[in-house]
């Protein structure tokens, strides 16, 4: 008897799981219905793999739902999708979105921590926040002083560019390496030779990893259970392999800054000034500012900076060599208003207004970032009139703002016009966020333009950009999927103007 009552006490509280784990919480976002446990994990990764990427899955699941907030739970955490500019701009706009996710994931990322500047939030991530913006500022970010580290690396890469008299060349194998330097000058206060090896392994690293995770987290988010049965398969393995090697990469010079420390050189990069504060709170308990931290504040910096930048002046390059018209007419501008030895900087914008237009619709067609976040729910609130419970975990579709027909009326055809109006003054931005908006609005966006204006105007000044004959590896508009878009590799040909 006691058997019988205690299997169909098993039995009934097996069923109220089961209730519970389907239940959709009231009012929540259209969506698929999940499955107890793995939620729509195993439906969104085929639907993925079949439609070329995560972001055309939730495009089509918003088209079959008809609506531009989807619902979600994937593994046991719930997550909704905001498609289309007016979704995407409230979840910018609310303070209640100003939160990450908390989960497996996103700690394997900072070393089993909750460290950084990128993946936490609340008065940690506001202080620290506000410490590595005013320091590199001190260390002249935005102002001079980048321009001219930027124009420093310009001329190296002009000279790498000259050294391969015509021969064929990907130029997403010489580009992240300048993009890196500007970082790494900042964060450290000097340059990385291009043949260090640990050079050669960072940016491999950064690749890898860009292709293999998406915004959501993975499997690893979702179902971080599965490490312990397929480490390799769910990237557990790689991911740890990754923050190995960065922070021993990233320790190196920390301790050597510590080694040679003295309070007049706080200012000249931002490991010195983070060293400073490590001193000055060393008495109080509470300190957060730590080496851990600030090893996870490099990390920070230089995923979110490195990959992006150099990812889109590579398809800059590749769309020139396939609209000749384009090309001719940047040069045209260039050779009109610059000076063939003159060094190309940030206030040149306004006198190069085609240039500049050319630049937006790049990140506009290409949207090299598809999904942008993770968000998380501060507060049960709403978002599109549907109710969010507190903690969900929000993602927006870019991709669905910067091609939206409505707005841009041709968004599949590359048209930089759409950006000038009839005096040639840049217009009809306000809806192109690559760097996101609000208070988490990207803090690399400063270096990433002036890098990409930089380095486009600079090199187009000396050489023209054409595709190279009988090469195998040909350009195609059809990128390459993972966090971050990335062109196939494509060989073109440098040749001196």
């Amino acid at each position: 008897m006691i058997v019988i009552v205690l299997i169909s006490f098993l039995i009934i509280a097996f069923i109220v799981w089961l209730l519970q784990e389907l239940r959709r919480p009231p009012n929540y976002p259209p969506g698929p219905q999940w499955l107890p446990f793995i939620g729509n994990t195993p439906f969104i990764r085929k639907m993925a793999r079949s439609s070329g990427g995560q972001h055309l899955a939730f495009e089509a699941l918003s088209k079959q739902y008809n609506s531009p907030v989807l619902g979600l739970k994937l593994g046991r955490e719930y997550v909704v999708v905001a498609l289309q500019y007016p979704a995407v701009r409230e979840v910018h706009a609310k303070e209640e979105f100003d939160g990450r996710p908390d989960n497996f994931f996103l700690r394997l990322r900072t070393m089993g921590t909750r460290l950084g500047v990128t993946c936490t939030d609340g008065p940690f991530w506001a202080e620290h926040r506000n410490f590595v913006v005013r320091h590199l500022r001190q260390a002249g970010y935005g102002r001079q002083p980048m321009q001219v580290q930027i124009q420093n690396e310009l001329n190296e890469l002009t000279g790498i560019i000259r050294d391969l008299k015509g021969e064929p060349v990907w130029p997403g194998q010489i580009l992240p390496t300048s993009v890196i330097n500007v970082l790494w000058t900042f964060t450290t206060g000097s340059r990385i030779q291009r043949d260090d090896p640990r050079l050669t392994r960072l940016l491999k690293l950064l690749q890898d990893r860009s292709k293999a995770f998406d915004m959501s987290g993975g499997v690893l988010s979702q179902l971080p259970w599965l490490r312990h049965v397929a480490p390799e398969w769910t990237g557990y393995n790689l991911l740890k392999r990754f923050n190995q090697e960065l922070n021993e990469f990233f320790m190196i010079t920390i301790k050597k800054h510590h080694q040679e420390y003295s309070e007049d050189k706080c200012s000249d990069d931002l490991i010195y000034a983070f060293i400073k504060e490590i001193k000055d709170r060393i008495d109080d308990p509470s300190s957060t500012f730590n080496d851990i931290q600030l090893t996870m504040i490099i990390l920070d910096i230089f995923i979110a900076g490195s990959q992006t930048t150099s990812i889109t002046i590579d398809l800059a390059f590749m769309i020139l060599t396939m609209k000749i018209d384009i090309q001719r007419k940047i040069h045209e501008e260039i050779d009109t208003h610059m000076r063939q030895d003159e060094l190309p900087q940030q206030n040149d914008r306004t006198s190069l207004p085609y240039t500049e237009a050319f630049l937006l619709e790049v990140q506009r067609f290409f949207h090299i970032v598809p999904i942008s976040g993770p968000r998380r729910a501060l507060t049960d609130c709403t978002l599109g009139g549907y109710r969010i419970p507190k903690n969900t975990t929000i993602l927006m579709g870019l991709r669905t703002v910067h091609m939206d027909p409505e707005h841009w009326g041709d968004p599949e055809n590359f048209r930089p016009e759409r950006f000038l109006s009839p005096d040639n003054k840049i217009i009809n931005t306000e809806r192109l966020i690559p760097f996101g908006l609000g208070r988490r609005r990207c803090l690399g966006e400063s270096l990433a333009r002036a890098c990409m204006f930089t380095f486009l105007v600079g090199i187009l000044q000396k050489f023209s950009i054409h595709k190279a004959d009988n090469c195998s590896d040909e350009a195609s508009l059809k990128l390459l999927p993972g966090i971050t878009l990335s062109p196939k590799p494509y060989k073109v040909v440098f040749e001196p103007r």
